[in-house]
């Protein structure tokens, strides 16, 4: 794991942490079956549906505005994948 911009991403061979962005180990789960290039994550210890409902029920920002890396990049990034076919 690395962190950008205050998102949490996965090290992937498409998604590589800056040079002064550290690499470290952390439990998490992934809001929604994504690409690692498009989705962040959530540190969560929640090993259960039951436990990720019980996350998200006390969660005070929704992990969709949280995860969307996509969004970090420019205002229209999930349009621009669809553009360009990624969908």
């Amino acid at each position: 794991m690395f962190q950008r911009d205050g998102m949490l991403l996965a090290v992937h061979r498409h998604m590589q942490p800056r040079a002064d962005e550290p690499v470290f180990e952390a439990t998490v789960r992934f809001r929604t079956v994504g690409d690692v290039t498009c989705t962040g994550c959530v540190e969560s210890s929640a090993s259960t549906v039951a436990e990720v409902i019980a996350e998200t029920a006390v969660a005070r920002l929704t992990e969709r505005g949280a995860t969307r890396a996509d969004d970090r990049i420019s205002e229209a990034g999930m349009e621009d994948r669809k553009r360009q076919g990624y969908f």
